[in-house]
């Protein structure tokens, strides 16, 4: 449905720099189920990140999130809509007032993971309220269009976790990961090569054997790494 369903309805969603829209599919028998529509040509254009190209970083985040096993990152597609291809995400329902900081003394394990997986993508805007907590207690993340850049850029609201070593149960993991990413036998390096260009494939390949070498998280900057606002 995500993938071919009718768009019947929506609004824009408030306060986004860049066109956001809470959109209703089609589903049938009179139901609609909602998703989150970014267009390409609705993407504000950005000094340090090529124009029209923020859907494709979703995507990547996605695919890359499904061969790494976690975080949990919603179903995440490249597709036409209203105003022209974008990326479509499948909707979380969850409680907006509930964010990363109303999470972290609970979850800590869990958004360790979060930490983990943004210094790999190099995710420029870890906003609080890009973790969600659904009905099933299960904790999401969204919003990744700032990612994959071939500089620094880790930008995060999640600095209990700088300096911190990286979790050894998630070494294994990346391991696989970067294995995945330098084999000519894989599909994945060649399915992100179609989404970020040969320099930030390049880079994220270097991140990893930087992480897997250093075993920790960096020591950030926290008046240049921390987004604003904070939520």
């Amino acid at each position: 449905m995500l993938e071919s369903a009718e768009v019947i309805g929506g609004y824009r969603m408030p306060y986004g720099s860049n066109y956001t829209f809470m959109v209703h599919l089609d589903a049938g028998d009179g139901k609609c189920i909602r998703a989150i529509y970014k267009p390409r040509d609705g993407e504000r254009p950005l000094y340090d990140y090529p124009s029209g190209t923020l859907y494709q970083r979703e995507h990547a985040t996605f695919i890359l999130s499904r061969a790494l096993g976690w975080p949990k990152v919603p179903y995440t597609l490249v597709r036409d809509g209203p105003y022209g291809i974008g990326s479509m995400q499948m909707y979380i329902d969850c409680d907006p007032d509930i964010t990363y900081f109303s999470l972290i003394e609970e979850y800590p394990d869990e958004l360790a993971r979060f930490a983990v997986f943004d210094l790999i993508v190099n995710n420029g805007d870890r906003k609080a309220g890009h973790c969600l907590l659904d009905d099933a207690g299960d904790i999401w993340s969204i919003d990744h269009g700032l990612t994959f850049h071939p500089l620094f850029k880790l930008r995060t609201v999640m600095v209990e976790f700088w300096g911190k070593p990286i979790p050894e149960e998630l070494t294994g993991d990346l391991e696989k990961l970067l294995a995945a990413l330098q084999s000519p036998t894989e599909s994945l390096p060649y399915i992100l090569g179609d989404l970020i260009d040969t320099s930030e494939m390049r880079a994220l390949t270097q991140r990893l054997e930087i992480m897997l070498k250093q075993g920790k998280l960096p020591v950030l900057d926290p008046y240049r790494n921390v987004p604003w606002p904070w939520v």
